[in-house]
């Protein structure tokens, strides 16, 4: 029996070839240096940092050259997907503006492009027509190991400290013959389809990484599965060489853990005699616990999946921005030098990439969230607030959706100046910062006020109250409007200015400062706000009176 016949035994209804492939998927008519680069999650998890940074680096590159960003859905291994990942995902890439320029979304019947399908288990003919290539001229072939045999292997391999892996005289199903394969497929065994790797593990070979550099790696010598009888699906390994040879990917951006598989890869490649992807191999990324360092973790940091972003309410920008201080080292410095440009206009290059781990730093999220934040018109905020917070606080949004106007003249408190506040890092403290501008928020709240400096209370009421009775007017501008509030701490024995009280504590009672924060917690019940002016002007006369009667 030959090759060819075992490759008609295993697949009868395989007639296409790989040249017809060739000539149904040709190189892509685009400029010279345009790159073509995926992002190809599998469903069976949700979007997590690392996957973003990969995104991100791909999006960039495409976006920069003129090439090609394209979705594919990897999920051969079926029994693991999870419900909405797929959902989950392309909200995440439209969320964030990486949308695609081909994908294919079997929810909503929508494809773009012409290199599909883009699921992978809608390729099954195509795999398993270069598998049946592979086996046709003795480069693959079937394995019937059980797993208890494969697990008995294994455990001789670590017992005689031998390099554990279906290799060399492990390889049993390697030296069946062709008519010995047939005969047990024909009596029904289950099996996998290997590669035959010609490799030698003891030879090195050298291998240019796009980040870390040039490095030498050991040939690849093991024969691994990629086809299962069972699914007619094929594993991670070979659908990588299959999708992004036809799908004419140019770069390839995945975790440094991924750098040992290259080895495998390229031989795959090799055989099948196409040109290898280029490949950039990020860093994994680290968090400083302590005083040690860790690789960030989906199990134990929250931080670690991009829903927790959306969900604390993080803009898109800060986000994208935070990503991309830890994909190149120059980024910051570029950011400083061009405040007003979109981060596609910063030239990526991978040698600028950490290639020896990347920290993630949430405080610095908070500080680059907070500078964006600032810089947004009231009605900005407003709106993105309003959108966030219908989907994660609908109390708060149907208290602000019914104050639009004034809700905006609120979030307008110390931002058209020439250094605004830069008091909120994502919109889930919004409320908390706010809430007292609110009648709503206000009568719900059960927070009591605490006056800190001035503890006696008849001095309290007698500030709120003289000052309600004889100085408060709406229409004085903001100087006139200090300059009664410096007249109440005189008249009641305060220092009209910090600078006199410091000078001679003992001959007052406080400071013209302890009187407006005895003003500002009676009417907000924080002692931390902006502009009281401005508050005050907002909240008007009655509302304010309302409120300090209860002192």
């Amino acid at each position: 029996m030959t090759n060819k016949e075992l490759a008609d035994l295993i697949f009868p209804n395989i007639t296409k070839t790989i040249e017809d492939y060739e000539k149904e998927y040709p190189a892509r008519d685009l400029k010279e240096g345009a790159k073509v680069t995926r992002y190809a999650p599998s469903p069976t998890g949700f979007m997590h940092i690392g996957n973003f940074m990969a995104t991100t680096i791909s999006y960039l590159l495409a976006r920069q050259s003129g090439g090609v960003f394209f979705l594919r859905n990897e999920d051969t291994d079926q029994a693991r997907t999870v419900e909405g990942a797929v959902e989950a995902i392309r909200n995440n890439l439209e969320h964030y503006g990486m949308v695609p320029d081909e994908y294919e979304f079997r929810d909503l019947n929508e494809t773009k492009g012409a290199y599909g399908p883009y699921i992978q288990s809608e390729r099954k003919e195509i795999y398993q027509t270069f598998v049946k290539h592979l086996i046709e001229i003795g480069r693959a072939y079937p394995c019937f190991c059980s797993k208890e045999e494969l697990e008995e292997t294994h455990e001789l391999q670590v017992k005689n400290k031998i390099r554990t892996g279906y290799h060399g005289r492990y390889a049993r199903c390697r030296k069946l013959t062709v008519s010995e394969a047939a005969e047990r497929i024909r009596n029904g065994e289950d099996y996998v389809i290997r590669f035959k790797s010609m490799g030698d593990f003891d030879e090195k070979f050298p291998f240019d990484d796009l980040v870390k550099g040039k490095v030498e790696l050991p040939e690849n010598d093991m024969d691994v599965p990629i086809m299962k009888s069972s699914t007619g699906l094929p594993t991670y390994h070979f659908a990588h060489l299959v999708d992004d040879h036809l799908m004419r990917t140019t770069h390839v951006v995945r975790g440094e853990e991924w750098l040992p598989s290259v080895p495998l890869h390229l031989e795959l490649f090799k055989t099948f005699g196409f040109k290898a992807p280029k490949y950039i191999h990020i860093p994994l990324i680290l968090k400083k616990e302590g005083n040690s360092v860790r690789k960030i973790s989906k199990r134990k940091d929250p931080e670690a999946l991009m829903s927790y972003y959306k969900e604390l309410g993080y803009p898109r920008e800060a986000v994208i921005e935070s990503i991309m201080t830890i994909i190149n080292s120059n980024f910051e410095e570029w950011r400083t030098g061009h405040p007003d440009q979109v981060y596609t206009e910063f030239e990526f290059s991978p040698k600028k990439m950490s290639s020896s781990g990347a920290f993630y730093d949430l405080d610095k999220l908070d500080n680059i969230s907070k500078n964006i934040i600032s810089k947004k018109k009231a009605v900005e905020v407003y709106d993105e607030l309003l959108e966030w917070a219908k989907i994660y606080n609908e109390p708060f949004a149907k208290v602000i959706s019914e104050n639009k106007d004034y809700t905006i003249s609120v979030l307008n408190i110390e931002r058209e100046q020439k250094k605004p506040r830069k008091d909120y890092a994502n919109y889930s403290e919004i409320e908390s910062k706010i809430w007292y501008m609110f009648d709503a928020l206000w009568n719900s709240k059960d927070k009591a006020r605490e006056f800190q400096t001035i503890d006696n209370l008849e001095d309290i009421k007698k500030i709120v109250n003289t000052y309600f009775e004889r100085y408060y007017n709406i229409e004085d501008d903001k100087e006139v409007w200090f300059n009664k509030i410096k007249d109440l701490a005189g008249e009641l024995g305060y220092a009209r200015e910090v600078k006199e009280y410091n000078e001679n504590p003992d001959a007052y009672k406080g400071h013209v400062g302890d009187v407006s924060t005895v003003l500002r917690i009676a009417i907000t019940k924080e002692s931390m706000t902006p502009d009281l002016y401005e508050i005050m002007k907002l909240l008007g006369k009655d509302k304010m009176l309302d409120r300090v009667k209860d002192l």
